[in-house]
């Protein structure tokens, strides 16, 4: 069998501005299970970079290990790769953005990768807030080793094996937003239009833009008693508003009425128009966001759209004060300036 997606295509497919068409943004053939939430988000980041109009050349695809890892094979195909060892993506996205910061880096983890053995990692990169879209397919079990509750299985939920999760679940939107990452959304993966348009401002968005998105595992986590699986979702969801992104170039021409909308400038000239419902508080506050999110697990609703969001936050290489200009571009004399630099420097520190 041959995992490699055929090459004809139409000689009038569309092209995006720059000239590539959507094959240009795939990958590999995917192996996971018919059905599987991953291989929704993953044809979603497809849609949005194409539509984004981002050279693939010029982006970065990191993962760790699991189901949701192994996704950066089936999209991006002529991108950088690099798949680390369990739970240590957040280090080698930091090494990577630190050599080059002129690239758009994409981190995919798993429930698993991220809040079980990789969250001492999870949690520094948040305090980094690392230039990155840090995406986790959260199916709240480990799919590759059949079936067992993830740290993210809710509290009572019955998932395919039997017993109801016993331990308290570990919520990643709220560690993300109190950690200090400047962009926090949280999506289903049966939701694609959602999804591409939270996509766009998380690309657009200045320092680390996290995505947390149910992705339900179909062979192990998809019943009715799980609150992972499609039904439940579709039945709790909640959007906490629905939202346009409108790229730099594009002239905003749309009308809407005050007090409805609120337009939000990203940091490259984009805008994120954020429609609240009624009796919603605004995103831009940490406290209200984090008890909005704790409101909806008390009804058992599952809270999506963009959560929190903090359009002036500061990425690594502003709160660090790093050379603007490219680590691997630096020459020997430059990374290494001399003793005489160097006695300078620890002076400093006397």
């Amino acid at each position: 069998m041959s995992y490699v997606q055929p090459t004809a295509r139409h000689p009038e497919s569309k092209k995006n501005s720059l000239g590539y068409t959507r094959k240009e943004y795939e990958g590999s053939i995917s192996t996971l299970c018919a059905g599987c939430g991953h291989d929704s988000i993953t044809n979603a980041i497809v849609t949005a970079c194409f539509e984004m109009n981002l050279e693939p050349h010029r982006i970065v695809k990191l993962s760790g290990i699991g189901c949701s890892s192994k996704t950066p094979a089936y999209f991006l195909g002529k991108s950088h790769g690099f798949n680390s060892v369990h739970g240590r993506m957040p280090s080698v996205a930091t090494g990577a953005n630190m050599a080059n910061r002129d690239l758009v880096y994409f981190g995919v983890s798993g429930d698993g990768d991220t809040a079980s053995i990789g969250m001492g990692q999870f949690a520094h990169i948040l305090r980094r807030n690392l230039d990155m879209v840090y995406i986790v397919m959260n199916n709240g079990c480990y799919g590759l080793t059949k079936g067992q509750d993830s740290a993210t299985a809710d509290k009572g939920s019955k998932t395919k094996k039997g017993d109801p999760a016993a331990l308290e679940s570990i919520d990643l939107c709220e560690l993300a937003i109190q950690l200090g990452a400047g962009f926090v959304g949280r999506g289903f993966s049966g939701d694609k239009k959602q999804i591409v348009t939270m996509l766009k401002a998380a690309i657009a968005h200045k320092g680390l833009a996290f995505l947390d998105i149910i992705s339900p595992c179909v062979t192990f986590n998809n019943v009715p008693t799980s609150t992972k699986s499609y039904s439940w979702v579709r039945e709790h969801m909640e959007a906490t508003a629905t939202f346009d992104f409108i790229p730099h170039r594009q002239e905003i021409t749309a009308d809407y009425p005050d007090g409805s909308t609120i337009p939000v400038t990203l940091h490259d000239g984009s805008t994120l128009r954020i429609h609240k419902q009624k009796k919603k508080t605004g995103i831009s506050s940490r406290s209200a966001a984090i008890a909005e999110l704790e409101k909806a697990k008390e009804a058992n609703d599952i809270l999506t759209g963009i959560i929190y969001l903090d359009p002036q936050s500061k990425d690594t290489h502003e709160i660090l004060e790093t050379s603007a200009k490219p680590l691997n571009t630096m020459d020997t004399s430059e990374l290494c300036p001399g003793n005489e630099v160097l006695q300078e420097l620890n002076k400093r520190f006397r």
